[in-house]
């Protein structure tokens, strides 16, 4: 058992005291910690005080001991943490009335909750640095607070192994590959490293100038793309979707997501789409049809080839794209209907 805050708290062998505090409902702040990647300690807002240590420690990273015992919330605690975020301020261009992730940033939530705004402290001098050369994700260094949770994203969360530490003049920077920008690294442009920052350095470029986070809606839906059946939340503003995140405790992703789920969205607005079924007619134009009239005429064709030719004459192609279950209903359609083997999948080879 360890004591938190005079709560006495049960522990697995490997659980740190972040852990151990997530586990009973226990508040201990951090940025660079990323939920399933390994523990950095880089930010320090996860400082707490352990009776016995001369220094505070990083809970992210320390092990539960035995009859430990920890404050999360003592004077010292809480003025390391200030002080930390008066770091992270005055070292790049936080100015949050300017920045699109205002309402949705994790170090200005931090920043008015321990009333630190950066001015006790010089400013840097480092000012904006913006990659732009991609079409889906926008960089600004400035506002990068190096927290490292985009690498832990990209490494260890989709394995891409495209992001990394790095020094330019003397300054810590990330770096895709062995290039500066995304475009011409190895990215798949899932988009988690955008999911993953706290601050506004990593922008969906399609979101930007459409408006604030309160405004928005959330809508949970399952991602059209495959037959995976990740979860996801449309950002719908005036009945618009402005950007895709995934959700974090969705199955069967867990938040993560593909290019195609996170970014490709706007088909649904493409003034070439089929909203209706459309019937062939004798002059070759094509009609809408409702639902019933389609599925009907559909139905009578098949059953004309079938007693005309018999049940080898039809065959069908399922999707890769369709779950799991409409795969299955296709197929036993085929075989116990129509009564034929005629049945394939566009991923069989």
């Amino acid at each position: 058992m360890i004591e938190i805050n005079g709560k006495a708290c049960s522990f697995e062998k490997g659980d740190t005291v972040l852990d151990v505090a997530r586990a009973n409902d226990i508040d201990i702040p951090t940025l660079c910690h990323l939920k399933d990647t390994t523990p950095t300690g880089a930010c320090r807002i996860c400082l707490v005080e352990a009776d016995g240590a001369n220094n505070l420690i990083a809970s992210c990273d320390t092990p539960a001991c035995e009859g430990m015992k920890v404050q999360t919330h003592s004077e010292r605690v809480v003025a390391a943490r200030k002080g930390i975020l008066e770091l992270l301020l005055s070292s790049g261009d936080h100015y949050c009335l300017l920045c699109e992730s205002n309402g949705d940033c994790e170090l200005q939530d931090l920043s008015i909750e321990y009333k630190a705004d950066g001015r006790c402290l010089p400013e840097t001098g480092r000012k904006s640095s913006v990659e732009d050369s991609d079409a889906l994700i926008l960089r600004d260094f400035s506002k990068c607070i190096h927290c490292g949770r985009c690498v832990k994203a990209c490494n260890e969360i989709q394995m891409h192994d495209v992001l990394s530490f790095g020094h330019e003049e003397g300054s810590p920077k990330i770096f895709a590959g062995d290039n500066e920008t995304l475009r011409e690294s190895d990215c798949r442009f899932c988009g988690e490293c955008v999911q993953a920052c706290p601050t506004g350095a990593l922008l969906e470029k399609k979101a930007l100038g459409k408006g604030k986070v309160r405004d928005e809606q959330k809508v949970r839906t399952t991602c059209p793309y495959c037959g995976v059946g990740c979860q996801l939340w449309l950002h719908v503003r005036d009945d618009k979707i402005v950007k895709v995140t995934g959700v974090d405790e969705g199955l069967p992703n867990k938040g993560r997501t593909c290019v195609k789920g996170r970014f490709g969205y706007d088909f649904i607005y493409n003034k070439d789409r089929l909203t209706k079924p459309l019937i062939k007619q004798k002059n070759g134009e094509y009609k809408e049809a409702e639902w019933d009239e389609t599925l009907d005429l559909i139905a009578s064709k098949f059953q004309t080839f079938i007693e005309e030719s018999g049940a080898d004459s039809v065959a069908g192609i399922s999707c890769a794209r369709s779950i799991n279950e409409d795969n299955y209903q296709m197929q036993k359609l085929f075989r116990t209907v129509f009564r034929t083997n005629n049945i394939d999948h566009c991923a069989r080879t």
